[in-house]
């Protein structure tokens, strides 16, 4: 936000006490103003369109029309302004939908003052982007008009690695119940486990297939859709298709960097999201997934060596040329005790935070343990709504920067 430029801030809740308690919360944050209050999901739209704020926080559960109508009403008319939703309800049907009409967060009721301010600032920040981007781009329509450009959908399969430069941050774990959060009839998915040596992805979602990356690599120039199909690994679970990596390390030499950067511009063509889990070790194979990925997540934790391997990562993708449009930064492991917070990791990093995942033993140890993602069976837990606000901010980035394509190529 601009310095002195404060964040302009809706409350929707048809309970006046909540709606005094979150506005007295909020009046002892300098950079946020409460600007109005509404008690039902038609009074919001109405006054969010008389206020015109920056972010709206919503109630689900309301006398004349929920929060996710209300919500998908005011996207509709006002794209720029974003939504936090509240509920007492953590259930994962209702975060879903939540996301799917436009929320940018899902908060459950009552939430930590420090979780609510930091959601309402990126949110708030995210709005004055959208502004800004709505304001400035417009593409020539064939009559040779300037009219707003429209939303795009994605026109190919999107390639997505899920990289750190240090061990240990939960990539795996990330990159798993990605695939599954992603994945439904319309988009399908295919996780692609890059670590040729020692990958667990198999593992994660309690498969041991014969079948590996070992089985495409060698005949990458005459694949067809039936051939990766009888190959692929089919977890019945989920959905998802898997790609496993080689059974016993010393064979991860038999796949090379051009072998693997074809086989996943293949797989591209069949599947809406190609998910990629790398190990940390720059290897030619990872450093061939650099330069044909949509999008790298750039996964850190709260201890320094992370933030500092981040930034050497940071570093070095500038002088491979690597567009610093294709990282989405996540802070994973987040823990609230410790005072090293996502803002300021940003910030040092110079990288909005697209999604924090918070620490949640209790969830994910078990899930890794039993080879079942959580996605599956813990829907309503805080690391599963991470991944599920994960999965709707990086739908909107590659929408974002397909767009953005979209327009200069028009020029």
């Amino acid at each position: 936000m601009a310095d002195g430029e404060k964040i302009r801030v809706v409350i929707v809740d048809d309970v006046a006490e909540t709606r005094e308690n979150v506005r007295k919360l909020l009046q002892f944050e300098a950079d946020i103003e409460v600007v109005a209050a509404a008690r039902t999901g038609r009074e919001a739209i109405q006054i969010t369109q008389e206020s015109n704020p920056d972010v709206v926080l919503m109630d689900i559960n309301m006398p004349d029309m929920d929060g996710i109508a209300a919500t998908e009403a005011i996207r509709q008319k006002m794209p720029a302004v974003q939504v936090v939703i509240l509920s007492v309800q953590g259930d994962q049907n209702y975060m879903r939908r939540a996301m799917l009409v436009g929320a940018r967060d899902f908060l459950t009721k009552p939430p930590m003052p420090d979780e609510l301010v930091a959601a309402i600032r990126r949110a708030g920040k995210m709005a004055r982007e959208e502004r800004s981007k709505t304001s400035q781009v417009f593409v020539t329509s064939q009559s040779g008009s300037n009219q707003p450009m429209k939303s795009v959908g994605l026109n190919r399969g999107k390639i997505i690695l899920v990289y750190s430069p240090k061990g240990g941050t939960g990539c795996t774990t990330i990159a798993v119940n990605l695939a599954v959060a992603l994945h439904n009839e319309e988009t399908r998915v295919v996780i692609v486990d890059a670590n040729l040596q020692f990958g667990d992805v198999a593992i994660f979602l309690n498969e041991q297939g014969k079948n590996t990356v070992l089985d495409l690599a060698p005949r990458v120039d005459e694949l067809d859709p039936e051939i990766v199909d009888n190959v692929l690994i089919k977890n019945a679970a989920s959905g998802v298709h898997i790609l496993a990596s080689p059974s016993r390390p010393e064979n991860a030499e038999k796949v090379n960097a051009d072998q693997f950067s074809k086989l996943l511009r293949y797989l591209r063509q069949l599947y809406a999201y190609v998910i990629v889990d790398s190990s940390a070790h720059l290897t030619d194979v990872t450093l061939s997934v650099f330069d044909i990925a949509d999008s790298i997540i750039l996964v850190a934790t709260q201890d320094i060596p992370s933030i500092k391997n981040a930034r050497l990562f940071l570093d070095l993708l500038l002088t491979l040329n690597i567009p610093a449009e294709k990282i989405a930064f996540v802070m994973n492991k987040f823990d609230k005790r410790i005072a090293i917070s996502p803002e300021k990791v940003g910030e040092n990093l110079k990288q909005e935070v697209l999604a924090v995942i918070p620490l949640d033993e209790r969830t994910v140890i078990p899930a890794v343990n039993r080879g079942v993602p959580f996605m599956l069976d813990n829907k309503t837990q805080p690391a599963a709504r991470g991944i599920y606000i994960l999965a709707e901010a990086l739908r909107a980035k590659l929408v974002k920067r397909e767009e953005e394509l979209v327009t200069v190529a028009k020029r």
